[in-house]
């Protein structure tokens, strides 16, 4: 596609500069809800229900009723409305920022069906029959990933990508024991611009990590492979096109060097928006691969989750999928649990239903020419905004040549102009309503940000994107103190982040903060 690096919007005329519009983002000072809670405070009167008693074994009894928060429901509703409003989303901001997380429209429509009572109401220990309906929205939308992927089977059990890519790694460490070969086969190759969730899971699973650093065009380094590749090699684990948007075209021949070698490729296809209908995982000798429902699919992100995953088998690796799977017989849908090399669960139940829900209605509205103009359309918004980006004084792309869904970008030379971060870029960026994500640690592109816009987003959308990233590094250049010094239409102003690497600080739960920080 003749696009990728930009060469078909050089003939464009500089676009003009919307006009930016004014923002200020609601600020509440709003207490968490623990703090708000007072005794005696309810949100309903539940009623007597006539279910006779259950005596509980001790073992099992609480010594006192759980410290959950007591409102009224107005003040719970009133709680969770102000948060929203401190917070910037996908549905009120041009989310191009978020790069390699896919942000897209999620139709609203499909948030109708999920709260349907067909769907809404049902209980994950249901008997088969009278779940046939959603057992066959589960089977169906697997057949449709196993032809846009080309795998034989798929999982829609996990609660997330990364619980996909977990999944791939326990089926991989399954598959190496079937053969007698699970000791010796004890390191997982991965690469730099790979998500770290690769690296994370397999090291997670008792895998030794290698990563490959990628070479002086940005691709990760073949040669590197070769070296890595060996009778202890379980499997390569791999992004592609990577977090930089750069798309390995010897992609098969890594995928045959792991095979030569005795272990699996597995695919993580989380940046599969440009790829839809034009590739699949099969054609490039994949054994396994995973989609992200929540970014590809159009889910909610659901704030970090449950979103939805998606683990997609060939034949050979197909006995041992996460269980139960849902079969068909020709007349009705269950669900076998009866496979003796499965791997097991990877969360309760069957996967995250609403969204299973949601995805299968996406799929079903575009269709497969759809599903290929997606992927067109976002390849052709991201080479449109890096057009724009790379117009801008200071940015640049690293490496050269092509890009498909996304580009992690440099502000190096806005950095050495002005001694502006690329990290107080983005904290400016957001008192006009939007902002963006740097990078994956360490910072291998120096000062990076990294975009991605969808097919969700208009021209329109992107040229005013464009217009307050330029902005604001033309405020740098006149005033690098004032772009120091924000946010200053935002709801809070800097972090302090020396606590971020004392974990004597952390606090995870509410307990632990009143016990750390309030006792």
């Amino acid at each position: 596609m003749s696009g990728h690096s930009g060469e078909s919007f050089a003939e464009l005329p500089v676009a003009p500069k919307p006009p930016l519009r004014r923002f200020h983002q609601a600020r509440w000072d709003e207490p968490i809800i623990f703090e708000q809670s007072r005794p005696g405070r309810r949100g309903i009167a539940v009623p007597a229900a006539g279910v006779p008693a259950v005596e509980l074994p001790e073992s099992v009894r609480r010594a006192e009723p759980p410290k959950l928060p007591e409102m009224a429901q107005l003040h719970v509703l009133r709680h969770y409305v102000r948060l929203s409003q401190e917070n910037l989303g996908v549905d009120q901001a041009i989310a191009v920022g978020q790069g390699t997380c896919t942000m897209k429209y999620s139709p609203k429509v499909n948030d109708r069906f999920v709260s349907d009572p067909k769907v809404a109401e049902l209980h994950p220990l249901q008997p088969d029959d009278t779940v046939q309906g959603v057992l066959e929205v589960y089977w169906r939308m697997e057949r449709m990933l196993a032809e846009i992927s080309g795998m034989h089977r798929v999982s829609l059990q996990p609660a997330s990508g990364s619980a996909a890519i977990y999944a791939n790694i326990a089926m991989i460490r399954a598959y190496h024991a079937s053969r007698g070969e699970g000791r010796q086969r004890d390191q997982v190759i991965t690469t730099m611009f790979s998500h770290p969730s690769n690296a994370a899971c397999a090291k997670t699973a008792g895998y030794e990590v290698i990563t490959l650093m990628p070479d002086e065009n940005g691709y990760p380094d073949i040669e590197a492979l070769r070296a890595a590749v060996g009778p202890r090699t379980a499997a390569l684990m791999i992004t592609n096109p990577e977090d930089t948007g750069i798309f390995n075209p010897r992609i098969e021949e890594f995928v045959s060097l792991v095979h030569e070698a005795g272990g699996l490729a597995c695919y993580d296809q989380a940046n599969a928006n440009g790829l839809l209908g034009i590739t699949r995982a099969a054609d490039a000798g994949f054994d396994l691969c995973h989609f992200n429902l929540h970014k590809t699919f159009s889910t909610p992100h659901m704030c970090g989750g449950p979103a939805g995953g998606a683990s997609c088998v060939s034949e050979a690796l197909a006995p041992f999928l996460p269980g139960p799977v849902v079969e068909f017989d020709g007349e009705r849908y269950h669900l076998d649990a009866d496979r003796p090399l499965s791997v097991g669960k990877t969360r309760p139940f069957l996967g995250v239903t609403p969204n299973v829900v949601r995805a299968y209605a996406w799929v079903m509205a575009l269709g497969a020419e759809g599903l290929r103009e997606v992927a067109e359309t976002a390849v052709l918004n991201n080479n449109y905004l890096m057009h724009r980006i790379l117009q801008i004084p200071g940015a640049s792309a690293h490496w050269g040549g092509g890009r498909l869904e996304q580009v992690r970008y440099s502000w190096q030379g806005l950095f050495e102009e002005t001694g502006v971060h690329s990290e107080e870029i983005g904290v400016r960026a957001a008192d006009f309503g939007v902002h963006y994500w740097t990078s994956h640690h360490p910072y291998l592109v120096p000062e990076p940000f990294t975009l991605e816009p969808t097919e969700s987003y208009s021209q329109e959308d992107l040229d005013e994107y464009a217009a307050i990233l330029a902005h604001v590094a033309d405020e740098a250049r006149r005033d690098p103190e004032y772009v120091r010094g924000a946010p200053y239409n935002q709801t809070v102003h800097k972090i302090d982040q020396t606590s971020l690497d004392d974990p004597k600080q952390w606090s995870p739960t509410w307990r632990a903060y009143t016990r750390k920080h309030l006792a």
